[in-house]
């Protein structure tokens, strides 16, 4: 049986309950998570402490509700008798939320998160084995002394830091890692292989979140005639101007001319400027020169999280 599983709700589809097994249309975050650990057998197997800590489609992901998760972590992962943590959340910003943990978590203990593509309610619903492989993971990690956040999906564990959704609607490959390959595969008892390559946690610790407004940082994309004209009308108000800008650019962190000159303007002014990428794999690698810093292999959305970070004094991943 082992240490206690902390398992964390949050909503998304995984809890999402339909109009029939096959409807496309369904509603997120409807039933809660003791209901989801219910639905398996074989979660009676495991020592598991289940808590409801939000109620959310995870579209709404926000910095309110990640403070709300940060608690329940921070006090989760603070007991004795937790090994470690499953979060269930939505696929929409999982990414987000795993990279956010993956930065701030300052305990020597496994969190996973897990999520679904169909509803609960769906004949082809996914978040039942989800589940079970997050328990599965988490337990296995904590008997081998590994620690660190990443995510399962479709028998596939992805790091925090690599995740992604990669398909909208696809159930087997909706996520991937961006080119990385995943830290293993679950069999019907478990992880199959070794779990070395799990990637530790920065351990920025919880404050950062807990004891901080957000800063407002926005992602612009960069495209075919971008002339930067609603960026520009942000900058005109207090109301709306942006603490940092992400850009979402072209190929390798190209940006249209008409929008970097208003990028120029947004730095003048005090705002951080960071460029990603519109294109699913590579990410913008640093290189000398750099006009603007380069926020490697994340995802566009990893690294809205990250600059968040650094303007609240996070140092930057190694």
């Amino acid at each position: 049986m082992g240490q206690t599983v902390l398992v964390l709700g949050t909503g998304g589809t995984i809890a999402g309950v339909g109009d029939g097994p096959d409807a496309l249309r369904y509603a997120a975050a409807q039933l809660s998570v003791e209901q989801l650990v219910a639905a398996v057998p074989a979660l009676s197997d495991f020592i598991l402490d289940v808590q409801q800590v939000a109620q959310v489609d995870s579209k709404d992901m926000d910095w309110a509700v990640w403070q709300v998760l940060a608690r329940a972590l921070r006090e989760g992962l603070a007991r004795d008798d937790v090994a470690g943590v499953v979060i269930t959340h939505g696929t929409d910003t999982l990414e987000e939320t795993a990279y956010l943990l993956h930065r701030l978590v300052d305990v020597a203990k496994p969190v996973v998160l897990t999520a679904a593509m169909r509803p609960a309610t769906s004949a082809q619903a996914d978040g039942p084995r989800n589940l079970l492989d997050a328990v599965r993971l988490v337990n296995e990690a904590a008997r081998t002394g590994v620690h660190g956040v990443c995510a399962v999906m479709a028998g596939r564990v992805w790091s925090a830091r690599a995740v992604r959704k990669a398909h909208s609607w696809h159930i087997d490959d909706a996520f991937d890692g961006g080119g990385q390959d995943p830290l293993a595969l679950m069999g019907h008892d478990g992880p199959l292989g070794s779990l070395a390559a799990w990637p530790q946690a920065c351990g920025a610790g919880w404050s950062v979140l807990l004891d901080h407004a957000q800063p407002r940082v926005d992602i612009v994309v960069s495209h075919a005639g971008a002339d930067g004209r609603l960026l520009d009308a942000a900058l005109r108000s207090p109301d709306t101007m942006p603490n940092g800008i992400v850009v979402a650019c072209t190929g390798h962190g190209t940006v249209h001319h008409q929008l970097e000159q208003v990028l120029f303007h947004a730095e003048r002014l005090g705002v951080q400027v960071w460029r990603s990428t519109r294109v699913a794999r590579g990410g913008v690698q640093r290189r000398d020169g750099d006009i603007w810093p380069a926020a490697g292999d994340v995802t566009v959305a990893q690294a809205r999280v990250a600059l968040m970070l650094e303007l609240l004094g996070v140092p930057a991943e190694d």
